[in-house]
């Protein structure tokens, strides 16, 4: 920011100069949040004070999960659009997916499956965008709309000292060159996510190691960066300096705009919460949790995500986003070409392995399990969602290509009526056979399901210009109670 040598400094840049320790304590630690209501058409938006949901885990599979090694499988298909996995039987009656899933078959009842997520991109980039913000765009505006995530933190505001849309870790950068798509867009840089996981060390994932069989008990140091005290400091010496700050400003508030000031008040104090309450950086440490627990969600990457995801939502975390799909040890998950340089066996045979369809089977059945079982669920939304399906046919390589045309994701949590699968692909899964939902259909159901009208206008950008919530999509029929 361009200030005037006449004016006085604003207070993000006085605060810029002040560090504690080694960290700039006005820096990005945090995206601020309002207080929930304060914008005036904040009301205009919402269906219902009384909605099931009341918190959101975003499952996002960045990279296109593979749907017919999976939820959607097709035993009677020539293996070249098969494959060679076993098809297993559900706790729903004549529903089947792969063997690769055999913990989400068992709690099948308590999941609402849609077997026919379809659009028209194969494209990553427009795709990501599309289902991360639920509006299409072009090249030229791929960083230009807020992810639903940044939506639900502008609305409703951050909670229990812990920010409004978290990303465990949000270091999924789709390319190359690598892109950053967790954005707060219109709305300002302030709604993007908390990320877990701060900067990725290497963000473009295709030139990384990529060895034939890489370790899949790897496992994510998930204690945010941001979080580390400085060496010698403790959270009351921090608390002290921070007062101290209040202070030496005090004299020179009446000379800044007050609007703005407020806003860097509410960003610094959040950022100080972070830093010293207990309870927010106990709500991050999965390593509180017994080892039984970490067991059951697998000793994996994913595993850890997952279960760090429970336990912000039991501390109270409005909006997580357990992000995997991109990874420096595994490279590009989900988008399995089966190019010579990507060194992955077989599709059938990757989907086994613990960190790919295996461990998201493991994980997110572990998940579910652990929020109902905690009385959680009812008022957790959670939504797997990846940006398209894989080709029927698999090519010669032993892969399947970027699919837009169908796909399966799924819903389960607060609102949402379990135990059903919604639409069906044809018999190679290459096209749904029932009416198609894309990812604007998906985020509308998101926002119903948290008790906001999709066509309502009332969103107000950095210029303060009114924002629909959606341009388009309707809520899906059937999926929410």
């Amino acid at each position: 920011m361009t200030v005037s040598p006449h004016e006085p400094r604003s207070l993000l840049n006085r605060r810029d100069a002040i560090q504690v320790g080694a960290l700039t304590v006005a820096g990005s630690l945090l995206p601020a949040t309002p207080t929930p209501g304060s914008d005036p058409d904040a009301a205009s938006v919402r269906v219902a004070e009384s909605s099931k949901a009341k918190q959101v885990v975003f499952l996002w599979m960045g990279g296109g999960v593979t749907h017919i090694d999976s939820f959607d499988p097709k035993p009677l298909a020539p293996e070249t659009i098969r494959g060679t996995l076993a098809t297993i039987s559900t706790a729903l009656p004549g529903v089947h997916f792969t063997e690769a899933c055999p913990n989400l078959a068992r709690i099948a009842k308590d999941i609402c499956l849609v077997r026919s997520f379809s659009h028209d991109s194969n494209d990553h980039l427009l795709s990501q965008v599309y289902t991360l913000s639920g509006r299409k765009v072009n090249q030229a505006e791929l960083f230009k709309h807020p992810n639903i995530g940044s939506i639900f933190s502008y609305l409703f505001g951050a909670r229990n000292g812990l920010p409004g849309y978290i990303a465990i870790p949000g270091i999924t950068r789709p390319g190359p060159p690598p892109h950053n798509l967790f954005v707060g867009g219109w709305l300002g840089n302030q709604y993007a996510p908390f990320a877990v996981g701060g900067q990725p060390d290497q963000p473009d994932f295709t030139k990384g190691p990529n060895p034939w069989k890489p370790d899949p008990y790897l496992q994510d140091d998930l204690m945010p960066r941001a979080l580390a005290m400085p060496k010698g400091m403790s959270s009351t010496r921090l608390r002290k300096r921070s007062n101290l700050l209040h202070r030496l400003e005090a004299a020179v508030k009446s000379a800044e705009q007050q609007k703005p000031t407020a806003g860097m008040e509410g960003h610094y104090e959040a950022a100080m919460n972070l830093l010293t309450s207990p309870s927010v950086r106990a709500a991050f440490d999965v390593s509180q949790e017994p080892a039984t627990k970490r067991d059951e969600y697998g000793r994996t990457k994913i595993g850890g995500r997952c279960l760090q995801a429970r336990r912000l939502i039991e501390a109270g975390a409005r909006f997580v986003m357990v992000d995997y799909g991109y990874d420096p040890d595994y490279g590009n998950l989900w988008d399995q070409h089966n190019v010579a340089s990507q060194k992955f066996p077989h599709t059938s045979k990757m989907c086994l392995r613990p960190y790919h369809v295996a461990g998201i089977d493991r994980a997110f059945a572990a998940l579910i399990t652990d929020l109902k079982t905690r009385w959680l669920l009812d008022s957790t939304l959670v939504v797997f969602l990846t940006e398209f399906g894989r080709t029927p046919k698999i090519n010669k390589g032993g892969g399947r290509d970027h699919w837009g045309a169908c796909g399966s994701i799924f819903f389960t949590g607060g609102g949402v009526q379990p135990g059903q699968v919604i639409g069906a692909s044809d018999k190679e899964a290459a096209y749904p056979v029932t009416k198609g939902y894309t990812p604007a259909d998906i985020a509308a159901t998101i926002y119903q399901a948290v008790g906001l009208k999709p066509d309502a206008h009332l969103l107000r950008d950095i210029e303060d210009r009114p924002w629909p919530l959606l341009d388009q999509g309707r809520g899906i029929d059937g999926v929410l109670g």
